[in-house]
């Protein structure tokens, strides 16, 4: 190679290191968010330090409208990300809570834990409560010629479909109470028109009152809904409610009260070590969430988190860790104070 074609050689090779390397240099410039923008391994890590797995339950039930509420107001500070999901109701979110990854809480009816007393013996040191949401309330509804819980003994009864709290809450009720019945579990529109017609004696509705159904629906004289008396039976997970004339001014006479046991409905977390990574993300969503429930009290949430009370105690669990020192705090607890 003569010394020429050697100049040329160098000349070319020069050029291309020399364009790779301003390539390089504009794609690393490209690939570089502008200061401030948090990079992709920023977002990541961000969303996967605060995130929060939470088992709401069925679709068409109240605890997926409590857990949409939480969700918007703890998400709103840009830190916290509650991920919530629909699955087959309050025993199932146990299940979830139990067992399932990425499952840090759950909303579940307190008597829910009854099922698996016999498989997770200490099933009370496991899960802890963060708040008492609201009462789901026992409604025994009959046609006109029952005249009282021992009428329904052998006749058919209806507790909606499988996964519902009806369907769960209501067979142990009625267990407690000692009537053995003709359990259905098919939708309760269905089984309605059915005691319409005579069909079955009965429906039993574990839910939050008023319920449309009743509210809205048409009754002849003499449907009404059965008086449960609350007594030492139902201590461990009950609590004591009646239906009333406010509630349902079509089926309750004005002035009257049906006494009925109301189950709560409760946010859960895991017992998680408070050296753990879980229990710190679980410990910041508490703190986010007692923070603004003033927020979800106002209008464009849930009606019913006007009548969440965050000192109100489970019968039957421990609360949170996080959550009790939350409300032991000395500003929250003069703010608690009777005026």
């Amino acid at each position: 190679m003569t010394f020429k074609s050697k100049f040329v050689l160098v000349v070319i090779v020069s050029l291309a290191l020399c364009g790779l390397s301003n390539a390089q240099s504009r794609r690393t410039q490209i690939s570089q968010p502008p200061s401030g923008i948090p990079t992709e391994a920023q977002i990541k890590e961000r969303l996967n330090n605060w995130t929060i797995g939470l088992a709401a339950g069925l679709l068409e039930g109240a605890p997926i409208r409590f857990a949409t509420d939480m969700a918007r107001v703890v998400n709103e500070g840009g830190v916290m990300h509650v991920l919530f999901f629909v699955n087959r109701g309050p025993t199932e979110n146990v299940n979830d809570l139990l067992y399932l990854k990425g499952v840090d809480a759950a909303i579940i009816n307190s008597d829910s834990l009854e099922e698996y007393k016999s498989q997770v013996p200490q099933i009370q040191q496991r899960i802890t409560y963060i708040i008492s949401l609201f009462p789901s309330e026992l409604h025994i509804f009959v046609r006109p010629e029952i005249g009282s819980l021992q009428d329904l003994v052998g006749k058919k009864v209806n507790f909606n479909t499988q996964g519902t709290a009806a369907a769960y809450s209501g067979p142990l009720m009625f267990s407690r109470l000692g009537l053995e019945v003709e359990k259905m579990f098919i939708p309760h529109p269905v089984a309605l028109e059915q005691m319409r017609r005579g069909e079955i004696a009965g429906v039993v509705f574990v839910t939050s009152k008023p319920v449309d159904a009743f509210v809205k629906g048409r009754w002849e004289a003499g449907y009404k809904f059965l008086p449960v008396e609350y007594g030492s039976k139902f201590e461990d997970y009950y609590l004591p409610s009646s239906l009333e004339f406010t509630d349902y001014p079509n089926l309750v006479a004005k002035g009257e009260r049906i006494p009925t046991i109301a189950v709560p409905t409760i946010l859960t977390a895991y017992n998680w070590r408070v050296d753990s990574d879980r229990y710190r993300r679980v410990a910041r969503f508490v703190n986010d969430l007692f923070s603004r429930v003033d927020k979800l009290q106002s209008p464009g949430f849930e009606a019913k988190w006007k009548d969440v009370n965050l000192r109100a105690k489970v019968p039957g669990l421990e609360r949170f860790r996080a959550a009790q020192e939350w409300i032991d705090r000395p500003s929250v607890a003069k703010q608690s104070e009777p005026q």
